[in-house]
């Protein structure tokens, strides 16, 4: 298994791109080589500069092309298997196999993004659980801070449970400036109730920009905890 993660979420646009380049950055600075993978996305041209895709090639500074850091792009912004049957196109997990296994060996640790939750569907009969558990990688689930995300989050790390996926932890993004009473006692009740550990608490970003997402690894993920997870986690 390569060293590294795969960063999922409790729903759609909790943030994963954000905390996968945080991550990146991390792994970059405190491990010298990190590459990065998302093998589907959906509604923005790979090459846009303000793609997933780009903010990870920028943030991680891989030499991966963006096609070889996402092989599977789609016009419409939908599910990717919804999205890939609209351009008369589906993917198989062994496609993605494929691609994955020309990259695996040009960096020593990956940040892989999936798209949206754990159980979205990429193809005919698999879903993102599928793709986790085909590339080996420990998760990092990124949830919300507010009212609403211990049920999701729960409903995730049970799911990935019983899949038999690996969890390091949960990153919390979107915290407030001025968090009410859930964002202030939802992280210890999740961390309670779902029994795995909380790698970072991150605020909500006001301006990303490759200064800030670097900002935001250094102050407010837990880096001891996070390569500490990635090698004991497997």
């Amino acid at each position: 298994m390569k060293n590294g993660f795969f960063i999922t979420g409790t729903d759609t646009e909790v943030g994963k791109t954000v905390v996968s380049c945080s991550l990146a950055a991390l792994l970059r600075k405190e491990v010298g080589d990190v590459g990065v993978f998302k093998p589907f996305l959906s509604g923005i041209e790979r090459e846009h500069p303000d793609s997933d895709t780009s903010w990870l090639k920028k943030m991680s500074e891989t030499p991966l092309s963006h096609e070889e850091i996402t092989p599977f792009a789609f016009k419409e912004p939908l599910a990717p298997y919804t999205a890939s049957k609209l351009e008369g196109e589906t993917v198989e997990l062994d496609d993605m196999l494929s691609h994955w296994s020309r990259i695996k060996q040009k960096h020593t640790s990956f940040i892989v993004e999936g798209a949206g939750g754990i159980s979205v569907q990429l193809g005919e009969d698999f879903l993102v659980s599928d793709m986790i558990k085909a590339l080996d990688l420990p998760i990092i689930i990124v949830a919300r801070p507010n009212l609403g995300t211990l049920n999701h989050t729960f409903l995730t790390v049970h799911y990935a449970k019983s899949k038999g996926l690996k969890i390091a932890g949960i990153i919390i993004n979107g915290i407030s400036e001025n968090p009410g009473l859930d964002e202030q006692t939802n992280p210890e009740s999740m961390k309670q109730l779902c029994g795995v550990p909380i790698l970072g608490m991150t605020p909500k970003l006001h301006e990303i920009s490759k200064e800030s997402i670097e900002d935001m690894a250094q102050k407010y993920l837990n880096t001891e905890l996070i390569l500490h997870q990635m090698e004991g986690v497997k």
